[in-house]
């Protein structure tokens, strides 16, 4: 093997890398809103956690990426460390579907038109033309992921092709069969697995170079089992670094698949030793192939999975044992872990969740500050501005972090999520920003014990339940994408301008009579100009949500298309306009002023 074999297998090791990360690239955005969905069934039930673990990591192919997302998790508080245990034991099954896919290289030996079809150089090139196309012409997102994950399968098989074409001239060379004989030592053999995994960071890529090795057909099954061996306890390195500086519960995270690595390898290793040393099992000094790698590695990792599964509740002990609280209190909690960018698709569906949780804050601020109106409490009012301080900290993280994702290669529909997010981040911002404005106002008449006219607190309760239905509503079809409800948030707010428009110009009358002082104007008014602009942040936010079903809608276009004409629109005017008059002097049922 001269140098410039050498030169050739790093060139295909870095297509095969590529390849690599593509097709997992691909495969992560084709199954956008499933994987999302898969993720939100993350229970502490260990069937459901177990299955969960092996899909996604089947999907996006990295058991290391998802036990460092998992990291992300639990140093963001989103999960608890029990929740993890099922989910690092699946992803460690899920990720030898990589060493199937591989195991096709070992079909070039094989003859008939079938078995011909299957060999890489026969389907691969057709798999690259297609893909090529699909990204090219399609003007469909999704198409253009399918495309890109045939052209990352195509250049992973390229890559693992190129690999075994610089091996082969190992196969009649003496030094090899002398190394081998090295390799024959257990220890050894395992040594070299778990150098390699550590240095190309992944254990499917390291399986990769052993399964083209063995297309030399100078690897023996005895030489490759510890090598395999030492490769799955290599794939434990990448989430120890990436524990490097998070609380103590996402340490233990690590922990788990640090512990869970050491007993699966440290028991099936001595067994494999003491068994052969029982029965000399023939088949170790015969050749492997890629197939054969493949059905070790599968087989390895199935059969300590269910061993251990039993066992879970004892590693997670293992785990907060070794990694024992800090004496000192931590103060490490973050709302979005950045190890969570590691899968975008993820991460947009957390942003969203947390969006969720800020928005739930402000919506606690808003029905307090306007209850206040009618009885301040001072504790309340101190729970509101501790909540309006923790408003600005989720808008700040929140916009960071979205940001940050933006920067990532993302499909269509996440890069439209993000989007909307940053948008409803802010309107939400300002919905808290005016509950506070309102409080402050609360507080004033409270201290100037002065009381708005008995016309005036009518007209306040009537606007008042018309924004916070409004808030409501805006709310619920914000949690849920509901179209409709987005719908019925527009025609609304329409109302709510004519009523506060109506209600000026009444005040403006009193004020002119004598019946209000200039003090008390001043607030009503103020009070006034919060609850159109909180209607206001709700039609925006609603918009982002009809903008997600309709991608063509431009925003100021929508909002001032000609109404009149929409029989819908019309129709949820009308009824709002019925329920929600000023003219009628007494008050709403339920109004909260």
């Amino acid at each position: 093997m001269d140098i410039f074999s050498i030169f050739t297998l790093c060139g295909g090791l870095a297509f095969f890398l590529y390849g690599i990360n593509l097709m997992s690239s691909g495969l992560e955005k084709v199954a956008g809103g499933r994987l999302e969905g898969l993720l939100k069934k993350m229970t502490s039930n260990p069937a459901k956690g177990f299955t969960l673990g092996t899909v996604i990591t089947a999907i996006i192919q990295s058991s290391s990426a998802v036990t460092v997302m998992l990291i992300g998790l639990v140093n963001s508080g989103i999960m608890n460390l029990s929740q993890t245990v099922t989910v690092v034991v699946g992803t460690k099954i899920g990720t030898t579907v990589t060493a199937w896919l591989l195991s096709l290289t070992g079909l070039n030996g094989t003859t008939g038109m079938i078995l011909k079809f299957f060999k890489p150089e026969s389907f691969t090139p057709i798999l690259a033309l297609i893909g090529v196309i699909m990204i090219m012409a399609s003007k469909n997102n999704r198409r253009k992921n399918v495309g890109t994950i045939f052209m990352g399968f195509a250049i992973l098989m390229f890559g693992m092709t190129v690999m075994a074409s610089s091996m082969s001239p190992l196969a009649h060379r003496p030094e090899f069969a002398n190394a081998m004989l090295k390799f024959s030592n257990p220890i050894f053999g395992f040594m070299i697995g778990l150098i390699v995994t550590i240095i190309v960071q992944s254990s499917s890529a390291s399986i990769g170079i052993l399964q083209a090795l063995a297309l030399t057909g100078g690897v023996s099954w005895g030489v490759a089992i510890p090598i395999i061996l030492g490769q799955n306890l290599g794939a434990c390195v990448p989430p120890i670094f990436a524990s490097i500086g998070v609380n103590t519960n996402a340490k233990r995270v690590s922990g788990i698949s640090v512990i869970y690595d050491i007993l699966s390898v440290g028991i099936c290793f001595p067994m494999f030793i003491i068994l052969h040393m029982i029965f000399n099992f023939a088949f170790v000094k015969t050749d492997i192939s890629p197939f054969g790698i493949a059905l070790f590695h599968s087989a390895f990792n199935i059969f300590a999975a269910f061993m251990l599964l039993p066992f879970v509740k004892v590693i997670e002990n293992l785990s907060i044992k070794f990694i024992p609280e800090k004496a000192e209190k931590e103060d490490k909690s973050v709302l979005l872990d950045e190890r969570l960018l590691l899968v975008p698709t993820f991460a947009v569906s957390e942003c969203y969740k947390q969006t969720v949780k800020m928005a739930e804050i402000v919506e606690f601020n808003f029905i307090n500050s306007t209850k206040m109106l009618k009885s301040y409490h001072a504790k309340k009012a101190e729970q509101i501005q501790k909540n309006e301080i923790l408003i600005d900290r989720y808008e700040d993280k929140l916009d960071s972090f979205l940001l940050k994702l933006s920067g990532k290669d993302l499909s269509e529909e996440d890069s439209n999520k993000i989007s909307q997010l940053l948008l409803a981040i802010g309107d939400f911002e300002r919905i808290g920003d005016h509950a506070s404005y309102m409080l402050k106002i609360a507080k004033k008449l409270k201290e100037s014990e002065r009381k708005l006219s008995g016309e005036a607190v009518e007209e306040l309760k009537v606007i008042v339940h018309a924004v916070s239905e409004i808030f409501m509503v805006t709310l619920e079809s914000y949690k849920t994408d509901n179209l409709q409800l987005a719908q019925e948030v527009e025609p609304l707010e329409a109302v709510i301008k004519k009523l506060i428009r109506k209600v000026k110009n009444r005040h403006i009358q009193r004020l002119k009579e004598g019946l209000c002082t200039a003090e008390l104007s001043f607030m009503f008014s103020d009070l006034l100009n919060d609850l159109r602009r909180v209607a206001a942040h709700c039609g925006n936010i609603a918009t982002s949500v009809i903008q997600l079903y309709d991608k063509s809608i431009d925003k100021h276009e929508y909002n001032h298309r000609n109404k009149d004409e929409d029989i819908e629109f019309v129709n949820r005017y009308e009824n709002y306009k019925s329920r929600f008059s000023v003219s009628k002097n007494k008050p709403e049922e339920g109004a909260i002023v």
